[in-house]
């Protein structure tokens, strides 16, 4: 890294309550479901040290359970799917502190 290449360092840290809210009803919308129909909040709730990309996964694994079965995505079926995984937040703690901690007085916060 010099001057000239990057001007900054970003750090995207783990998403908030309210970015990860956003996260749910993108990836709803892009599925063609209807946030509202969703316990939005259940969801944030439950979803709390999931990355973006975490949450979205959670929401393709619903969808790919319900093939042969009732065809209806619904926040039970998304919460379970949260409850069933570990992300990388939990799996890679001690890592991810030490970046968050190193990144804290020398990068950009991306959000």
């Amino acid at each position: 890294m010099r001057k000239g290449r990057f001007d900054e360092i970003f750090f995207v840290d783990l998403p908030d309550a309210e970015t990860r809210k956003e996260i749910f009803t993108i990836h709803l919308k892009k599925r063609s479901l209807k946030p509202e129909d969703f316990d939005l909040e259940a969801l944030v709730n439950a979803s709390v040290g999931f990355s973006g990309s975490e949450i979205e996964q959670a929401v393709v694994s619903g969808l790919y359970s319900l093939v042969g079965g009732s065809g209806v995505l619904t926040s039970d079926t998304l919460l379970c799917e949260l409850r069933e995984t570990r992300p990388l937040s939990v799996v890679m703690a001690e890592k991810i502190e030490a970046l968050s901690e190193w990144a804290r007085d020398r990068t950009v916060m991306a959000n």
